[in-house]
């Protein structure tokens, strides 16, 4: 029997022209892929077409296996002797759970490699014409998730409100409303240039921007709805100049 062996492949944010060189290696001798939610159909469709599908999802209140589930079964994968891929949207350390998944193969004794993947992030946001750092407007970038276990996640919020920085949330579309109010409390400007991006990088692509008072309103306004990326910070104003992605052209 084959030694056991999963790789825990990062997809990147959507477009597949993203996923890296290495990864697109990984996928092309996949035997069985178990994938999330967030990897495209376009992505799907360069797995060989004798590899196993194994959908292991997660969207808000729907779960379709627990972490432990999707843990015990990639130990279960990788002894059964075939190359296992756990394929997953963005970077699977970059709140993918990656390392959770990597701790349980590892106190198996399963061997297995990590494939980092463009993180929403910067795909998304490089997508939507917004640097994460500018000389002179941004000298730091924060990534922070907007959900935890039970609800919305609780954060630093006078340290995510400091001036000059950055903020990337994500998973943060249920908690908009009390990220804005939260962050201005703490310090940071009702007219902090923000945004939130939906399904960044595909042809699906939807770009709502405004002020932090104003975003949790507009975002309403227009039924935003997950996956989303919000970016909070001077940097949302080049957009108007570096806006250079038409998802239509596509």
């Amino acid at each position: 029997m084959r030694a056991a062996r999963v790789w825990l492949v990062g997809a990147g944010p959507g477009d597949p022209g993203l996923l890296t060189l290495k990864a697109a290696q990984v996928l092309a001798r996949a035997e069985v892929v178990v994938h999330d939610h967030l990897v495209t159909p376009e992505i799907l469709a360069m797995l060989p077409p004798c590899a196993e599908l194994i959908y292991a999802g997660k969207q808000r209140g729907r779960h379709t296996l627990t972490q432990a589930k999707i843990n015990a079964l990639l130990v279960r994968l990788a002894r059964g002797g075939r190359r296992v891929v756990r394929l997953k949207g963005g970077d699977p350390f970059i709140f993918g759970r990656g390392g959770e998944e990597a701790l349980a193969l590892a106190r198996a004794g399963i061997r297995f490699e990590v494939v980092p993947g463009i993180t929403a992030a910067s795909g998304v946001a490089a997508y939507a014409g917004i640097p994460l750092t500018h000389r002179g407007v941004a000298q730091a970038c924060v990534l922070v998730t907007g959900s935890q276990r039970g609800g919305i996640a609780e954060l630093d919020w006078t340290a995510l409100a400091r001036p000059d920085q950055t903020i990337v949330v994500y998973m943060g579309l249920a908690g908009l409303e009390r990220i804005s109010r939260e962050l201005i409390a703490h310090g940071l400007s009702p007219r902090t240039p923000s945004a939130i991006i939906q399904q960044g990088t595909t042809a699906g692509q939807r770009v709502v921007a405004g002020t932090l008072a104003a975003l949790p309103r507009l975002a309403a306004e227009v039924r935003v709805r997950a996956p989303t990326l919000i970016v909070i910070g001077k940097v949302v104003r080049l957009r108007s100049a570096l806006d250079w992605f038409s998802p239509n052209s596509r």
